[in-house]
């Protein structure tokens, strides 16, 4: 074997190793030729999660009250929260909140001339999740909401977002998303930030799917998942609140995709919208000044139901779909009394 095929101690490297199944016919380094016909030794233990654990990280723990009372002790090792804080552990900035605080502020204020009414249904402590409806392209829903919860709560509380990863494939927008409260939703993501740190997270159980609607089909709701927000609410012990919006598909409708441009682009979707693609980066910026209505619900209690029904995908879609024709009925019954897209 030549020199530059050795590594270390003259054991060989690449396609010759071992580790790739190379040296079978023997060797210079004194090593055990293997038999590729040779079944593989089978471990001595099995790696399923739970016989693992018993086995090898045996913690003592026998009843519910001992496994709440430890995680109870592994709770209180987390870092408490710091209100002067600028960046916390989600990658959340309150500095740079702040620096965009005066744009969210005139659209809230002066461009939607955002309308709410039931935020005394948001928790002013512990954790909450809001649900709500969702839509247009390049939604301004959740920073209007999050600017709802700032400026007319008696209890002003950061809101985080439990958005898809879809983000992290665009430079810039991905940072800033995450620097204004975004958190991959993810199930232990959710579990930290609504029940071990008692915060408010919002989330949109219709996804992409309800930001590529049409304009026509304006407030139609799209179906919410799987439910995995019943799930993560469940476990978490927290009240969901679902939220009502109105304006935002105004704000920026869609009239058409081209396909081929979502392709050659690499976008999720290339809409056709009153700014985009004719103003280019600009878009972004150039909403519809429709009027936002913003209704917060009643807390749904999610504590009636035991942790067990997290595992009942029958029950989960039952009441998730309960909370979608909950959002549906109040949307259609704030359209019907609307006047205006533009006044109210």
């Amino acid at each position: 074997m030549s020199a530059r095929h050795q590594g270390l101690g003259g054991r060989p490297l690449g396609a010759d190793s071992s580790l790739f199944g190379g040296g079978s016919k023997g060797s210079s380094n004194g090593e055990k030729p293997v038999d590729p016909e040779k079944p593989r030794p089978i471990p001595s233990w099995d790696p399923r999660a739970d016989e693992y654990a018993s086995e090898v990280l045996d913690t003592g723990i026998e009843t519910p009250e001992e496994a709440e009372a430890a995680l109870a002790e592994l709770r209180s090792l987390l870092p408490a929260d710091e209100s002067d804080r600028s960046l916390d552990d989600w990658g959340r900035s309150e500095r740079v909140v702040s620096l965009i605080e005066p744009l969210l502020n005139f659209y809230y204020r002066h461009w939607f001339r955002v309308e709410t009414s039931g935020l005394e249904n948001v928790p002013a402590h512990g954790g909450a999740l809001l649900v709500s409806n969702h839509s247009g392209a390049l939604p301004p829903d959740g920073p209007m909401i999050m600017q709802a919860i700032r400026n007319e709560h008696s209890n002003p509380r950061p809101l985080y977002m439990l958005g898809e990863n879809w983000f992290k494939g665009y430079p810039g927008v991905s940072m800033l998303v995450n620097k204004i409260g975004l958190v991959p939703a993810h199930r232990e993501n959710a579990q930290r930030l609504l029940h071990d740190e008692g915060r408010l997270a919002i989330v949109f159980p219709e996804g992409q799917k309800a930001t590529r609607k049409l304009y026509w089909q304006r407030y139609r709701l799209r179906r919410f998942g799987r439910g995995g927000f019943v799930r993560t609410a469940i476990r978490a012990r927290v009240p969901i609140i679902p939220v009502a919006l109105i304006g935002a598909e105004e704000a920026m409708p869609i009239f058409a995709h081209i396909p081929l441009m979502e392709k050659l682009t690499g976008l999720i979707y290339f809409p056709i919208t009153p700014s985009f693609p004719h103003f280019g980066l600009a878009a972004p910026l150039m909403y519809m000044p429709a009027k936002f209505k913003i209704h917060f619900m009643k807390p749904v209690d999610m504590s009636e139901y035991p942790v067990e029904t997290a595992s009942d995908p029958a029950e989960i879609q039952v009441i998730a779909e309960r909370i979608r024709r909950k959002i549906q009925l109040e949307l259609e019954e704030m359209l019907q009394d609307r006047e205006s897209v533009w006044t109210g």
